[in-house]
C-alpha cells in the first residue's frame, strides 16, 4: 500500500503522477489569524463622537499645539485668584521654556456654529491611585446660543448618557466652580467599586467669562467635561484605570473585548444598544 502524500515539494514534480495524495478536507479549521484589535478608549471615543454627531454638534478637534496653554487662558479667563491651588506646580504642569502656542483665541476664530464638541487628552499633575492617572482622556461639549439654560444642559446630558446605556445609573450634584454658575458634577454608579463614580462636570459658563472671549452680551454658553476613561471603566468592568491606559495594560483585555455589542429588549439597559453595531468600522 502506498504511503499518502499530504504536501507536495520540488521533489515531486517528475513523480507527482504516481504519487496518492491525500483527500482535501473542507471541513477543517484553518490557521487563526492574528489581526489588530481596537483599545476599548478607542470604542467607546467612537462611540461617543457618533452620539454628538446624531445630536447635531460638529467636532472641533485639538491641535498639537493645545497641549500648551498660557497661564492667562488657562487661568486668569476662567477668573482663578493668583492663589488658588489650582495653579500650584503639583497640581499643574509647568514648562521651562515654553514655546509660542498658537491657539484658538489667539486667531481669533470664535465659534461660527453653536454646538460643538472635542476628545482630547488632558494632563494633570497629582497622585495616581487606581481612577486617577497624570494623563486621561476628556470629552468636552459646549453648546452656545440666546435663551440657554439649565433646562438645557439636564437634556442634553440626559440624551447623551441615555444613548450610551447609562442614564439609569446616573447623578448630579451641585458643585462650585469659578468660572461656571450654576454648575454640577456628575456620577456614575461602578459595580467593581459598588459605589458613585465621578465622571463629569457641567453648567453655565458665566456671562463676564464670555464678554472676555468676545461673545455678545445676549448669548449664553452651557457645557460639560467628561472623563473619557471613567464610563470605559465602567463599561468594561475595569477596576483600576491603569490596566486600562498606560504600559501595564494588558493585550489581552484589547483582544478578548469584543468589537461591538446589541442590547435586546429586556436585558440589561447599560449593555450595547443596536445603534452601535458599526461604530468600529
Amino acid at each position: 500500500m502506498k504511503k499518502v502524500t499530504t504536501d507536495l515539494t520540488r521533489e515531486n514534480i517528475a513523480n507527482w503522477k504516481e504519487l496518492v495524495l491525500k483527500e482535501y478536507n473542507f471541513k477543517a479549521n484553518g490557521s487563526t489569524i492574528q489581526c489588530g484589535h481596537l483599545h476599548p478608549l478607542n470604542k467607546v471615543k467612537r462611540q461617543v463622537g457618533m452620539i454628538f454627531q446624531q445630536m447635531g454638534f460638529e467636532e472641533k478637534p485639538a491641535n498639537a499645539n493645545s497641549y500648551v496653554e498660557s497661564s492667562f487662558w488657562n487661568f486668569d479667563v476662567l477668573f482663578q485668584p493668583q492663589q488658588h491651588p489650582a495653579r500650584d506646580a503639583h497640581d499643574t504642569f509647568f514648562l521651562k521654556n515654553p514655546s509660542t502656542a498658537k491657539t484658538l483665541h489667539e486667531h481669533k476664530e470664535y465659534l461660527e456654529k453653536d454646538k460643538y464638541y472635542s476628545v482630547d487628552r488632558v494632563f494633570m499633575n497629582e497622585s495616581v491611585d487606581r481612577t486617577h492617572l497624570a494623563e486621561f482622556h476628556q470629552i468636552e461639549g459646549v453648546i452656545c446660543g440666546k435663551g440657554l439654560s439649565l433646562g438645557h444642559l439636564l437634556g442634553v446630558l440626559e440624551e447623551f448618557f441615555s444613548r450610551m446605556g447609562m442614564s439609569s445609573k446616573l447623578r448630579l450634584k451641585p458643585a462650585f466652580n469659578l468660572y461656571m454658575e450654576p454648575n454640577m458634577e456628575i456620577f456614575s454608579y461602578h459595580e467593581g467599586f459598588k459605589k458613585w463614580v465621578e465622571v463629569g462636570n457641567s453648567g453655565m459658563f458665566r456671562p463676564e467669562m464670555l464678554r472676555s472671549m468676545g461673545f455678545p452680551e445676549d448669548v449664553r454658553a452651557i457645557a460639560w467635561g467628561l472623563s473619557l476613561d471613567g464610563p470605559t471603566m465602567i463599561r468594561y468592568g475595569v477596576n483600576n484605570i491603569r490596566d486600562l491606559f498606560g504600559h501595564k495594560v494588558d493585550l489581552k483585555l484589547i483582544e478578548k473585548n469584543p468589537i461591538c455589542g446589541i442590547r435586546l429588549q429586556g436585558t440589561d439597559p447599560d449593555a450595547y444598544d443596536l445603534n452601535f453595531l458599526v461604530q468600529t468600522y
